[in-house]
């Protein structure tokens, strides 16, 4: 009987309800949090522990790690890069908005300052911070992140770093140059990099940029899929890299002038095609197949559809209250969940919950701050109609209580 009073309660609140029962702390005054206050005070929580001790210099002190039980022996320091990298990619579009007197003005503000020390440190040899630029192929991937989140938010977090500290960045992103990325969706995260030091004004490479697209051209399957490479494998990669990646980096080069062998408009139809599709994968309980390795990385699998409705428009079969109430919908059945977090605050290997036997043998818990990339609507003002508009069902929840909803269709997006 408790079993269904707690699945009675989840509808309700995936209907729209604005009661916050799946809290852990559940109190009388948080019930009526609206989706944006519940967004922004679950990516502050998920944001502090990082920030406010690599700010300090103290993020390698204190940082309570956690490693996949079938760890793969490689240099355990790139777990930092992957936390700061990942968690500022998502991160980064909120902190571009202005300050203001609002309790999130006051949590954006702090979030910012500890950032930009965050950046200072990550780059300079004397910090205890220092991350790891070298010897390991992984810090390719995680070096991408950070430049991708340069690119997200150019004037609040590049702009404002000191001479000596962007320097050290592009000193530091051309060493880049030595690893030899995999054949698969790594050609992207080489890639990022070379287009934010073209995005800079930097010397950059143009033929790897014209490999990638290229490459990642040749591997596009139709109706929105990219295969991770040569062979195809059924998982979130589409999210967690390749459409938000290809769309943006493309988007930089067109508006830097340098010829792309893919156009932007193709790469975006392509990534609302895949919004199409991963939207209909939520549940009308609001859940996710967790299929596919990485599905640690929790969220993160809906980067694209974060990344279409904060700065390119959502599709139109779609509208902004159905994806907001969607997306919060299975943020709070995920973190509701005990163990999310371990008793310091950082997140834990695990899908829903402490379960590091999924994770894979190249996962730590830094891997997992992947999931603040859904958070990048905050980058969208308060009274943006995302956050304004009314809730709405979403596609399943439509068509499993008999409702009319719209026929899917196969879409053609090759050229």
């Amino acid at each position: 009987m408790k079993a269904n009073l707690q699945k009675f309660l989840i509808i309700i609140v995936c209907l729209g309800f604005s009661m916050n029962i799946f809290s852990q702390k559940a109190k009388p005054e948080q019930k009526q949090l609206s989706d944006r206050t519940y967004w922004v005070n679950l990516l502050y929580r998920i944001s502090e522990p990082i920030l406010s001790n690599m700010s300090k210099g103290e993020l390698k002190k204190n940082m309570v790690m956690e490693y996949s039980p079938t760890w793969d022996g490689r240099n355990k320091n790139v777990a930092y890069m992957e936390a700061f990298g990942r968690l500022m990619a998502g991160v980064a579009p909120w902190l571009n908005l202005p300050d203001d007197d609002t309790p999130e003005g006051k949590q954006r503000k702090q979030i910012r300052e500890w950032a930009l020390s965050s950046y200072a440190n990550a780059v300079n040899p004397d910090n205890p911070d220092y991350l790891l630029w070298d010897g390991s192929g992984q810090v390719l991937v995680d070096a991408a992140y950070i430049a991708n989140s340069f690119i997200r938010a150019s004037k609040a977090l590049w702009e404002p770093l000191d001479p000596v500290t962007k320097e050290r960045y592009i000193k530091e992103f051309k060493t880049l140059r030595k690893i030899r990325p995999a054949y698969n969706n790594w050609l992207l995260f080489r890639a990022m990099v070379e287009v934010f030091l073209a995005s800079i004004g930097e010397e950059y490479d143009g033929y790897v940029l014209d490999v990638s697209i290229r490459k990642m051209d040749e591997w596009y399957l139709g109706d929105g899929w990219y295969s991770d490479g040569q062979e195809y494998s059924l998982d979130y990669y589409n999210g967690y890299v390749m459409h938000p990646m290809f769309v943006e980096i493309i988007e930089v080069m067109e508006n830097k002038k340098i010829y792309s062998p893919v156009k932007f408009d193709l790469a975006l139809r392509r990534m609302q095609r895949y919004n199409q599709l991963i939207e209909r994968l939520i549940s009308p309980e609001a859940s996710f197949p967790a299929v596919g390795r990485s599905m640690t990385y929790r969220m993160g699998a809906f980067q694209a559809l974060a990344l279409s409705a904060w700065k390119y428009g959502l599709p139109s079969t779609m509208t902004d209250g159905q994806v907001r109430n969607e997306l919060t919908c299975v943020m709070k059945r995920m973190f509701s969940a005990d163990e999310n977090f371990n008793k310091e605050g950082y997140l834990q290997l695990g899908f829903v919950g402490h379960q590091p036997q999924l994770a894979d043998y190249y996962t730590n818990n830094g891997s997992l701050y992947i999931t603040s990339l859904v958070f990048l609507p905050l980058g969208l003002p308060a009274d943006h109609a995302f956050w304004t508009a009314s809730a709405e069902e979403w596609t399943s929840q439509k068509a499993w209580s008999g409702k009319p909803f719209l026929k899917d269709y196969h879409e053609s997006v090759k050229r």
